[in-house]
């Protein structure tokens, strides 16, 4: 049985996250329930990581086997073409070692925040980026973020719902940079915490807007409590942006 890694975009405001679930649409089901059009039956679609309600992706990456076998020009047209109106699209589709799995193979995932840091409301991106209309220091939030790179407790910037079984992560990079009237956060790390992202990004808009100082970010780190917690960001301007695997997967 042929195993598919298969990358993908999507808008993630239709859906309730990635992961299929009983109360809404999510963006596994959709591509699962796709499968099963083409295929005959409904496999499982394993992602390399979860994204909340809202939450968009630039190149989510999952694997999936089917019994069907499909070249992976055919099997990504077919999915394509079936997946309308849902805003999601394969981007790449190519056959893995069966080895590979993309979320217990993934090394390294990255995520994305941008907020539009103007008064004017948005047209084009409304529920694609954050607006903040107050003026934003960028170099302050890029002093604070400094702070959370490498491994700590992050139990402060940590949902109360995240089920992973310890709050210490290595946070590889952070940064921030302003390109005109947006202001980006990058993050990388070998993976995330619920919310974490969201939790960082809303804690660094209050130091953009002068509500905290570069310091009280280390302070609500080393606190190891969610009460100091600034807030959480919206998901709007949040994406996955990309996944990493170890050398021998990375041309499969």
């Amino acid at each position: 049985m042929p195993r598919y890694r298969l990358t993908i975009e999507y808008d993630g405001r239709p859906f309730m996250g990635w992961q299929r679930q009983a109360h809404g649409p999510s963006v596994q089901a959709a591509i699962e329930d796709t499968l099963g059009q083409i295929t005959g039956h409904v496999p499982t679609v394993y992602g390399s990581g979860r994204t909340d309600a809202g939450v968009h992706a630039l190149g989510q990456v999952a694997h999936v086997d089917i019994e069907k076998a499909m070249t992976p020009f055919r099997l990504s047209e077919a999915l394509n073409a079936r997946l309308r109106p849902h805003p999601i699209a394969i981007v790449d589709c190519r056959i893995v070692d069966e080895r590979f799995h993309a979320r217990f193979s993934c090394c390294g995932r990255s995520y994305r925040y941008v907020i539009r840091n103007r008064r004017a409301r948005l047209t084009l991106t409304e529920g694609r980026e954050w607006r903040i209309a107050k003026p934003l220091d960028e170099a302050a939030m890029a002093e604070a973020a400094a702070h959370l790179v490498g491994r700590h407790d992050f139990t402060t910037f940590r949902s109360v719902h995240c089920q992973a079984e310890s709050p210490v992560k290595t946070m590889s990079s952070l940064s921030v940079s302003r390109n005109d009237d947006r202001v980006i956060v990058r993050a990388e790390a070998p993976s995330f915490l619920h919310h974490q992202i969201r939790s960082i990004t809303g804690c660094l808009a209050m130091v953009g807007d002068g509500r905290w100082q570069p310091s009280d970010m280390k302070a609500a780190l080393d606190a190891k409590d969610r009460q100091a917690l600034g807030f959480n960001a919206p998901p709007d301007g949040l994406y996955f942006v990309s996944a990493s695997y170890p050398a021998e997967y990375r041309n499969s």
